[in-house]
């Protein structure tokens, strides 16, 4: 029995070292154009599920309307557009060097089959190891709201706000 606890140690201390040895000497992929690290993906999914189902809230405090995707419409234009970018339009320089690619959110479902309080977790809090930062500092609740209803309805949204969104960016200079 001795001997196999010691095994085991041993087996875990050189599986430790190995893996500080692989950070260490710069093996590890770090660039955005590098591929994930091994189970990088299924472990943080893993775990942003886990979190979003715990703390996201249940409900939205704001109702929809016109008024509320057109101001979300705004804020997503100045805020989000740049890395998620906007319907009908190519993907930003910023978007096409991060990593992970940020999902257009405005081509296919996006994330209109996700619960509103989900998207507003994700706005409010960012996604970690994703290059999605957290608004909570620079938007405040009501506004975070106003996105993610937009988003969540990005699906039937009224011509009036689509229009707000299919405006081209200014070009950076």
């Amino acid at each position: 029995m001795r001997k196999f606890i010691f095994g085991f140690i041993a087996a875990l201390t050189l599986i430790v070292i190995g893996g500080l040895a692989y950070v260490a000497l710069g093996l590890a992929p770090v660039a955005t154009a590098s591929a994930p690290l091994p189970f990088e993906k299924w472990i943080t999914g893993i775990a942003l599920k886990a979190r979003v189902k715990k703390e996201a809230p249940k409900s939205s405090p704001i109702l929809a309307s016109a008024e509320v995707y057109s101001a979300g419409a705004h804020i997503y234009r100045n805020e989000c557009a740049v890395c998620h970018g906007l319907p009908g339009q190519d993907q930003t320089a910023i978007a096409k060097g991060e990593f992970p690619k940020p999902p257009n959110l405005f081509k296919g479902k996006g994330v209109t089959d996700d619960p509103v309080g989900v998207t507003y977790w994700k706005v409010a809090n960012g996604i970690r190891l994703t290059g999605m930062p957290g608004f909570n500092g620079s938007l405040s609740s009501e506004q975070m709201w106003q996105v993610s209803m937009l988003l969540s309805d990005a699906d039937k949204l009224p011509a009036t706000v689509r229009t707000i969104l299919q405006q081209p960016l200014p070009k950076a200079e």
